[in-house]
């Protein structure tokens, strides 16, 4: 669970965006989310800065939680896209109770389809179904 209040949900849809972009960037660039949101100009969102901050401290757990339910991939096969959005929504499921489920799904699908593959958005969503039937039981 995360220490700090979850930011209203008006502003979430942006925040976890811009959370998304920078999980993708540290892992393209191979160093840690926080390296990246240091680099940020702006203050962050509330939001952002608890998803990322929170996907760099549970690495190791969230990418075990999403390899469990990987049949027949590895979670180094999958497009860099779809590695940060299972980690930035498997962080939510695991790390925020507050964040209703549909919302996670939800928006990881539309993240999905807006920046990832034609199959992405099922993709996806098949994973962090099968996640929410255990997290959020």
């Amino acid at each position: 669970m995360h220490d700090r209040p979850v930011p209203p949900a008006g502003s979430r849809r942006e925040a976890r965006e811009a959370a998304l972009l920078m999980i993708y960037e540290a892992d393209v660039r191979a160093e840690s989310p926080i390296e990246v949101l240091a680099r940020v100009e702006l203050e962050p969102e509330p939001y952002t800065r608890l998803v990322v901050e929170g996907v760099a401290d549970r690495m190791q757990e969230i990418d075990a939680e999403i390899s469990r339910r990987l049949v027949d991939w590895t979670l180094d096969r999958l497009p860099g896209m779809d590695r940060a959005l299972l980690r930035m929504s498997t962080f939510e499921m695991i790390g925020c109770p507050d964040v209703p489920t549909g919302a996670i799904l939800n928006e990881a699908v539309e993240l999905a389809g807006e920046y990832s593959t034609a199959d992405s958005g099922r993709f996806v969503n098949g994973v962090l179904a099968s996640l929410s039937k255990e997290a959020r039981a």
